[in-house]
């Protein structure tokens, strides 16, 4: 029986994770969760799986759970809230696997505790290991924990891993759906709306990670995240346009073969995948996670365009400098999508906004998980400044 946290329990993936523990109720137990701020979905999920402990967002939040549980004469849940909360929910001791799905450096530090407390984790929030990665990746090494990605293409690359070992491989290869603006023309880019770019042609996923894949910097952070998680230089992290979404990754060894990963696009297959390692679990009719290999009648590659899609060009550059300058290329990201959505900034201000923020970023590489928060604040003030100066006036 596996023991769970699941930080963000709220977000697609926590949902994802509970309707796997829904089918497995003999292999997966709930034991904490970490809501965010939606008291409405904390409280279901309170009722439905009884965790010893949930954290809220802020004092109020906790405060107004609290209420209603003992109005429902429930009194054996420990409410608790803030960046304190999330971390004593990931590190209890009874929690044996955390399902890191917190959006952002606010699940940072309690990602980064737990695995100090030496859990396994899988994890889905790629913001991390783009801003932390090397502390991660150093105290996963120095306590045993066990770091299992949830991403479909670092949860590919990890299956296609198991064919042989670290020194074989040659190069992994990331796909990419190339998002809505594959063959958009390069001269309509700067008329690109925000209601066009939130239109992806593939998954349904939060608003930042949908323009995010419409600027293909979504795949620029999982680069990164290859890098660390598979221990490889960026020139041997490739890749790929697949508009079909059916190959999620591929790894090349040294001989000349390519083992590919194929499954559905439903994330409880990554999911489950990580949740059973090294195990591999069956699924019934009622989980729906079959493959219909007519789907594989037309498979289309083709190599990225760094013109149109400069985001990614600048995320290889960060992972080569590795440090503040993925520190910064997150969080400066994270404020110009934001100010693209708001119509503060045009599509391509995006790019433009990060490769300013970068040139102004300098300074050691962080010692600590504060150091890393400390460098994001300053990240977001700068690029706050940034758009302030280049684009005052500029909501459409």
């Amino acid at each position: 029986m596996k023991k769970l946290a699941i930080l963000g329990s709220t977000g697609s993936i926590g949902h994802s994770t509970l309707s796997i523990c829904e089918s497995f109720p003999d292999r997966y137990q709930v034991v904490s969760l970490a809501a965010g701020k939606n008291v409405e979905d904390a409280f279901a999920q309170c009722l439905r799986w009884r965790p010893k402990v949930i954290s809220l967002a802020s004092e109020a939040l906790a405060t107004n759970l609290l209420a209603r549980l003992k109005a429902e004469g429930i009194s054996d849940i420990e409410v608790v809230h803030g960046t304190a909360g999330s971390v004593y929910a990931a590190t209890l001791p009874d929690v044996n696997f955390v399902v890191s799905a917190i959006v952002g450096v606010a699940g940072l530090e309690a990602t980064y505790a737990a695995v100090c407390a030496g859990k396994t984790i899988g994890l889905a929030n790629k913001e991390c290991l783009v801003a932390a990665g090397e502390l991660i990746i150093a105290a996963a090494k120095q306590h045993g924990a066990a770091l299992l990605p949830i991403d479909s293409e670092h949860n590919a690359v990890h299956q296609c891993m198991r064919g042989g070992t670290p020194k074989e491989v040659k190069q992994i290869w990331l796909t990419a759906s190339g998002g809505p603006f594959r063959n958009t023309p390069l001269a309509d880019f700067e008329h690109i709306s925000p209601q066009q770019a939130l239109k992806h042609p593939t998954w349904v996923m939060g608003q930042r990670i949908t323009i995010d894949s419409a600027t293909m910097m979504n795949k620029g952070f999982e680069v990164i995240e290859a890098c660390r998680l598979f221990n490889l230089p960026a020139r041997q992290v490739r890749t790929t346009i697949h508009p079909q979404s059916t190959v999620h990754s591929l790894v090349e060894f040294v001989d000349g073969s390519i083992l590919a990963q194929i499954s559905v696009t439903d994330m409880r297959l990554p999911i489950l995948y990580a949740l059973a390692y090294p195990e591999r679990v069956a699924v019934t009719a009622k989980e729906a996670l079959s493959f219909d290999l007519t789907m594989l009648s037309q498979l289309d590659f083709s190599q990225p365009d760094l013109t149109r899609f400069p985001c990614l060009r600048i995320a290889y550059e960060a992972a080569e400098a590795g440090g503040n300058a993925c520190i910064a290329l997150n969080a400066t990201d994270e404020i110009a999508v934001a100010a693209f959505l708001e119509g503060r900034i045009p599509f391509l201000g995006i790019p433009r906004t990060i490769e300013a923020v970068l040139q102004l970023t300098s300074g050691n590489p962080p010692a600590s998980i504060l150091d890393v928060l400390d460098a994001d604040l300053a990240a977001r003030d700068t690029a706050r400044e940034v758009i302030a100066r280049q684009y005052a006036g500029a909501r459409r």
